[in-house]
């Protein structure tokens, strides 16, 4: 019984529970759809996870493990993201641009014994510190060697038995899932600590998709957008298309191709998208939604040029999309406004509330537990300063408008200026 009504049950937000539902609910949907137009079903999908999951068991991987993947999207990461789940392990994606001190630092703070690689990475190992790092899994031909390192070929996803062992004991939702590193604006990169009830509420923000919907997931596995949009058509029941990126030229051609019905354009593309010179085929699609972040002066614009409707967020990795807005918002540059089931306001220096039109900084709570992050992994210090009084401090500026339209100004570095 759930002593809290808000509570998601396992089989709603545990990749484990929820898979094994959409399994034996929808077993011949196709829930995921690749660049090269192979697909599989939820049957498919949950036979392949089961066996990569008992495979990376036999290689010594147990509940609470942490396991670093460094792979850009595709069939494998998908498989290791969500083997390791199944195993009530973590998933930690790093940034496949990493490199250097960036590199050491993640390896050093994730106390991870296994990585799997994509085999073309694998050599900028060799001038970094290993830290806890004993073994590789190399996707692809690898002749690099290390003496600190036991190289395992891709065959070892796939060595053990079609089914994996239970885990010692019943995966919870408010266990961690995955650790995401952040950009480091701020210094060294920090690993957020992302429960399953954290990136189930992040997905399921967007409530206008539904099962019906295949969102285009083209953002990284290793970005809070990417692992968000794949988890949120598992959360429907929907499907996802995987790309390995976002490319202006094909941008078109890939949605038709894999029929994606929504998705998210960060930063340039919708503007990229916009430079093309319209055509017969604009409207020849069958896009319907997408989330525009930051919402552009021409957003309106793009989604009657391609018969779009268009929402608009605010999120960081840390946090669970607490601001989104209404369909087609008219209140230009908006962010949207505060969504059911989370708090916003915008402070001063003491955490008091500002007025409307003034500056402050955007700091956030939920009113279910553990539906934003868990803190820092191995780092109290920064953990305790984001989360003081209880609420999340985004270090963002924002302003909020009496209307409830919240509006991004800039990061706040060492002290909030006003006027």
């Amino acid at each position: 019984m759930r002593l809290d009504p808000r509570m998601p049950c396992p089989e709603d937000c545990v990749l484990r529970p929820l898979l094994d539902r959409r399994a034996r609910e929808t077993p011949d949907k196709v829930f995921v759809v690749f660049d090269d137009g192979e697909q599989w079903t939820y049957a498919e999908l949950r036979r392949r996870v089961l066996h990569v999951a008992a495979s990376l068991q036999q290689a010594g991987v147990r509940q609470g493990d942490f396991v670093l993947s460094w792979q850009g999207n595709g069939p494998i990461t998908l498989l290791t993201w969500f083997g390791l789940n199944y195993l009530g392990a973590v998933y930690v994606p790093i940034n496949t641009s990493y490199r250097g001190r960036l590199l050491e630092h993640v390896i050093a703070n994730s106390d991870a014994r296994l990585m799997v690689a994509d085999a073309r990475l694998v050599d900028r190992l060799s001038d970094v510190a290993l830290a806890d790092l004993r073994r590789v899994i190399a996707i692809g031909d690898c002749a690099w060697r290390d003496d600190r390192l036991e190289i395992l070929p891709a065959s070892t996803l796939t060595a053990g038995p079609p089914e994996p062992e239970p885990p010692a004991r019943e995966i919870a939702p408010w266990d961690t899932q995955n650790v995401i590193y952040t950009s480091g604006t701020t210094g060294p990169s920090k690993g957020v600590l992302s429960s399953y009830l954290h990136l189930y509420s992040t997905g399921n923000v967007f409530s206008q998709v539904t099962a019906d919907d295949r969102t285009m997931a083209n953002l990284p596995m290793f970005h809070a957008g990417g692992t968000s949009a794949i988890y949120r058509m598992l959360i429907r029941g929907g499907s996802v298309a995987v790309v390995e990126s976002f490319d202006t030229a094909s941008f078109w051609d890939k949605v038709r191709a894999t029929g994606t019905t929504t998705l998210t354009l960060l930063g340039a593309m919708a503007p990229f998208l916009m430079k093309q010179p319209p055509g017969p085929g604009d409207r020849d699609h069958p896009l319907r939604k997408a989330v525009m972040v930051p919402l552009s002066d021409d957003a309106l614009a793009f989604g009657e040029r391609f018969g779009i409707d268009i929402y608009t967020t605010f999120n960081m990795t840390e946090i669970s999309c607490p601001i989104f807005s209404p369909r087609n918002p008219v209140a230009r540059g908006t962010c949207g406004v505060v969504r059911a089931g989370a708090e916003c306001r915008v402070v001063e220096e003491n955490d008091c509330e500002v007025p409307p039109g003034t500056v402050g900084e955007l700091i956030v709570r939920t009113d279910l537990p553990w539906a934003m992050n868990s803190g820092y992994h191995k780092n109290p210090e920064a953990t305790a300063k984001a989360w003081r009084n209880g609420w999340f401090h985004t270090g963002d500026a924002f302003r909020r408008d009496v209307e409830g339209n919240f509006y991004f100004v800039d990061r706040i570095k060492d002290a909030i200026r006003r006027r």
